[in-house]
C-alpha cells in the first residue's frame, strides 16, 4: 500500500469533495495518477471522518459511472486525497469499500487500480439480476393494486428528466431509485440490499468502452414508463418482456 503521513480529515469550505478532474478540459483524472500533486487544496474545515469517508464514496462512485477513474489505471490515495482536499485515510478507506465491491483491486505500494470489465461480465450481471427480478416483479404486478404502481411514477420521470440532461451519474442514481423502490414493494429488505448491489456493479463502464449517448439514456428511461404501465395494467408478458431487455439493453 502506498505510504502516506495521516492528517486530519478535511473537505472544502463547502462542505462537499471536489470530484477529480472538474474544472479541467478532458475530465479524466490524470492528474491523481501515481505521485503527490503539489497544488494548495482549498481552505479545509474538520468534519467527522465517517463523513468525508462517506462523500469520497460517493464522489469516487460518480466518477467510476462517469469513466473519470479508467479502466486499467492506478490511482494512489495520497494523490487523490490532494485533489479531493482531504487527507489519504479516508481515501484510502473508501477504496477498500470499493475493492470490497469489485470496483477496484489493491496494487502493493502504488494504490488501486479500476477493475477492468468485459461485455460477458455484463452480461453475467444482466442474467442474474434477470433471475432474481423477474420473478419478483410478476408477483408483485398480481398483487399490488395500480394506485401503488402510480406512486412511483414521478420516480420513473425524474429517470427521464436526467436522461435528457446526458448526466449519466445523475441518471444512475435515479436509475436505481426507481427499481429500489419497485422492488421494496416486496417487503424484502435483503432482496432490495442484493439487487442494488447488482445494479450497481453493472453501470461500471466497460474497458474502452464508448461514451453513452443521450439518447440511449432517454431510451433506457422511457421503459420504465412503459414498465410501470404494464404493471398498472396488470400485464404479465409485456412486464416481463419490458424488464429482461431492460436489464440486457440498459444504458447504464
Amino acid at each position: 500500500m502506498e505510504q502516506g503521513r495521516a492528517r486530519e480529515a478535511v473537505v472544502p469550505a463547502h462542505g462537499s469533495p471536489r470530484v477529480p478532474g472538474q474544472g479541467r478540459a478532458g475530465g479524466h483524472l490524470d492528474d491523481a495518477r501515481g505521485e503527490h500533486t503539489h497544488s494548495e487544496p482549498p481552505a479545509p474545515r474538520t468534519v467527522h471522518r465517517h463523513s468525508v469517508r462517506g462523500q469520497i464514496l460517493a464522489a469516487l462512485r460518480t466518477a467510476l459511472v462517469d469513466g473519470d477513474l479508467v479502466p486499467g489505471e492506478v490511482y494512489s490515495a495520497p494523490a487523490l486525497g490532494e485533489r479531493f482536499g482531504v487527507s489519504a485515510t479516508p481515501v484510502r478507506e473508501a477504496m477498500q469499500q470499493l475493492s470490497i465491491e469489485g470496483a477496484v483491486e489493491v496494487v502493493p505500494n502504488r494504490g488501486f487500480r479500476v477493475t477492468e470489465r468485459s461485455a460477458q461480465e455484463l452480461a453475467e450481471l444482466a442474467e442474474v439480476r434477470a433471475m432474481i427480478e423477474v420473478p419478483v416483479m410478476l408477483r408483485l404486478a398480481r398483487t399490488v393494486p395500480a394506485a401503488r404502481w402510480a406512486e412511483l411514477r414521478p420516480l420513473a420521470e425524474a429517470t427521464t428528466d436526467a436522461a435528457a440532461t446526458g448526466d449519466r451519474a445523475g441518471y444512475a442514481e435515479c436509475d436505481r431509485a426507481f427499481h429500489r423502490a419497485l422492488l421494496a414493494l416486496a417487503g424484502n429488505q435483503q432482496l432490495v440490499q442484493v439487487a442494488d448491489d447488482l445494479h450497481r456493479r453493472a453501470q461500471w463502464p466497460l474497458t474502452a468502452a464508448p461514451v453513452t449517448r443521450r439518447a440511449d439514456l432517454v431510451a433506457d428511461a422511457a421503459e420504465h414508463l412503459a414498465l410501470l404501465d404494464a404493471l398498472c395494467a396488470q400485464n404479465l408478458p409485456v412486464v416481463q418482456s419490458l424488464v429482461r431487455e431492460h436489464f440486457t439493453g440498459s444504458a447504464l
